[in-house]
């Protein structure tokens, strides 16, 4: 193997998907991987060789799923009760006019003698008031419906999000961003509906059915007996084109959060960069256009599934009263009054009918999008606080322990087969105040070690420990207040300078902002933008320099203060410029700290206390620079291929540093090849 480059970034060692502060991989499932165990509500059931127990399992599934629904409605129980009486209370209205009705003909319109005036009046009174007091109590009912979904929806969505800030490094390499933001967006969104009418409108219409059924049997038994005879059929149906529905709804979701993530990846600015730079700016559009295309075929497929069944239930609500009057001619004995309110109440009897059957099949086709939802919050986090965390003694020290740490980035096979190791048995003291420095080609495992000191990752065998506790028993909060990390690729929000400085510390004053900025060297380069502090960095900083960003977010470090110090080759994609700067940048924030450097420079490396060589995830030798040199190892031959037995400084991405200071352009950076530049 060639040991040019080998100090390199980047490579086996980091985690599938991207660094910490890098893109998301590109396919890969929230629920693959190995990345959490479900605690409940799994994916859907296949049929199996049995249908009928598959069947029976799917409802169980779905009664799990909707009783979890409705554990969602338990901290506005009083709101829901006022809610149930109002029902109760318009319900029972409506069922007074068709009745009055009745009383109106038979007692007062078609009398003998003549219409009793004084009744009429006194009726037609009564029938006035009653829709003014319904539609009253109608007005807040809808309020307090509304109120209770929109803050069922605020819940889970806070109980969605909070959740996956608590899933480890390990989901989000594994997750395209655009899946995550499709379930936060497009499938809570897509329950909106659901959860803030769905329930009020159960509960109102079978209140109505339930009264006008009562009112409907009081008039005429024969009657409703008619009114009612395909309601069998219309109930299994229902329950078909439900079922339907849901398959097709499971499908447009996945569908919406596949477009969403090739918005999210290619419409960024990383991903229009890149398209632009290999031409691919109409494939991208096909693909965009296909996705489209078959995202508009699902939403028209759903939409029209059931739509036949529902014209023919229409069409018989419709016919219905005309059935009536024809029974009524041959049955006899009844009054036109009752017939009158006979057809009110029956028209009253199909909207909810009809209402009701609408939302079977909608309730149905919501619960996919449940189960995506529920599916990520009962994803099970990989890396959890510990109840009673040890606490950290203070004044930290910053010493920080490897011992016999495995680790990998693949999960445990179900087979038992072996998995690649990342890193083996690897044992790594830096006490503090310690400036250790590890060194390996790409994929030896060095950024491994920087994720698994702050806990991003877990080792699956051994210990890291921070001052003689192991981080497992630590809290979060100590972990991160005790130790500072600056990556290859820092990542900075679209916001102002002063807010990405103040992610560090909200609580920084003016004073210590700039303080931190002139420890970094960028103040003046702050000023010197018109809006200063207050300059708006643009999405992931791309309206500043590559040097100007590592050094707002050396900045940021030196502004949280921390005891250890991780470096994962915060300058090796920098030019040679720039990686001046930044090196100048971090000397005053590795001092008095305990520093973790993945190093590509060769000042770092000699002036470190400890050098640690890996090769393949192995510790294959550790010392200081004189004695590694001496040893004539791993190190000693990376040292002669990288450095030049000590004649190059650094390998930047636009030419070389000399020891001397000199530098000097390669072909392909970003300057004049092999033109020679004096020291800075």
């Amino acid at each position: 193997m060639s040991l040019a480059g080998r100090f390199g970034s980047n490579g086996g060692g980091r985690p599938p998907g991207g660094g910490l502060g890098g893109g998301r991989a590109s396919g890969g499932s929230a629920l693959g991987g190995g990345i959490g165990r479900l605690r409940g509500g799994g994916g859907p059931f296949g049929a199996g060789p049995d249908e009928a127990d598959a069947a029976d399992r799917a409802s169980i599934r779905d009664r799990h799923l909707l009783r979890r629904v409705a554990r969602q409605f338990r901290p506005y129980r009083r709101e829901v009760s006022v809610v149930g009486l109002l029902i109760l209370l318009t319900a029972g209205l409506g069922v007074v006019n068709p009745l009055l009705v009745k009383v109106v003909f038979d007692r007062a319109l078609f009398v003998p003698g003549g219409p009793d005036l004084r009744l009429l009046a006194e009726l037609v009174a009564l029938m006035v008031a009653i829709p003014v007091v319904t539609s009253v109590v109608g007005v807040y009912q809808t309020y307090l419906t509304n109120d209770v979904g929109q803050r069922v929806m605020r819940d889970l969505r806070a109980q969605l999000y909070t959740h996956l800030q608590t899933l480890s490094l390990r989901f989000f390499t594994a997750t395209r961003t655009g899946e995550i933001q499709s379930r936060l967006a497009n499938d809570v969104g897509g329950v909106q509906t659901v959860v803030t009418d769905t329930a009020s409108s159960v509960l109102s219409n079978a209140v109505i059915l339930l009264s006008t059924l009562i009112a409907m049997l009081l008039l005429s038994w024969q009657l409703t007996v008619l009114s009612l005879v395909m309601m069998p059929l219309f109930v299994w149906v229902t329950g078909v084109v439900g079922r339907a529905r849901r398959r097709v709804a499971a499908e447009t979701q996945k569908s919406l959060a596949e477009m969403t993530a090739i918005t999210e990846e290619t419409l960024s600015v990383s991903g229009v960069l890149l398209a632009k730079v290999f031409g691919r700016q109409a494939a991208e559009t096909r693909k965009y256009v296909e996705q489209n295309e078959r995202l508009a075929a699902l939403q028209v497929r759903q939409q029209m599934i059931g739509r036949a069944f529902f014209a023919m239930v229409s069409t018989f609500f419709s016919i219905t009263p005309a059935l009536v009057y024809l029974v009524a001619g041959f049955t006899g004995g009844i009054s036109p009054g009752t017939l009158v309110a006979f057809t009110t109440l029956q028209a009253r009897l199909f909207f909810p009918i009809g209402q009701m059957l609408q939302t079977a099949t909608e309730v149905s086709s919501s619960l996919a999008l449940f189960q995506r939802i529920f599916g990520y919050l009962d994803l099970e986090p990989d890396i959890v606080e510990p109840e009673r965390p040890t606490p950290l003694p203070r004044p930290a020290r910053g010493h920080v322990r490897l011992s016999e740490v495995s680790f990998s980035y693949e999960p445990a096979a179900a087979d038992g087969s072996e998995r690649h190791w990342a890193l083996q048995e690897v044992d790594l003291d830096a006490p503090p105040g310690t400036l250790a420095a590890i060194v390996g080609p790409s994929g030896a495992g060095k950024t491994t070690i920087s994720y698994l000191v702050p806990r991003l990752y877990e080792a699956v065998r051994g210990t890291v420990s921070l001052d003689g506790v192991d981080v497992r028993d630590l809290s979060f909060a100590d972990i991160a207040e005790t130790i500072g990390m600056v990556t290859q690729e820092s990542y900075l929000f679209h916001a102002s300078i002063r807010d990405n400085l103040r992610y560090a510390r909200p609580d920084a004053t003016d004073e210590e902002l700039e303080a931190a900025a002139r420890a970094a060297q960028i103040h003046e380069r702050i000023v010197e933008f018109t809006d200063g502090y207050d300059t708006v960095v643009g999405e992931r900083g791309y309206r500043l320099s590559g040097g100007e960003k590592q050094r707002i977010a050396i900045a940021r470090v030196i502004l949280k203060d921390p005891r250890v110090l991780i470096l994962d080759e915060a300058t090796s994609a920098l030019d040679t410029a720039n990686e001046r700067l930044v090196q100048a940048a971090l000397a005053p924030l590795m001092e008095g700290r305990t520093t973790i450097a993945i190093a590509h420079r060769l000042s770092t490396i000699r002036s470190a206390d400890v050098i640690f060589a890996l090769d393949r995830g192995k510790l294959v030798e550790s010392g200081t620079h004189e004695d590694l040199l001496a040893r004539g190892g791993m190190y000693a031959a990376l040292y002669e291929e990288q450095f030049s037995g000590g004649l190059v400084e650094a390998r930047c991405r636009d030419g070389v540093v000399l020891s001397t200071g000199q530098i000097l352009d390669v072909p392909g950076g970003d300057t004049d090849a092999g033109v020679p530049r004096p020291a800075a």
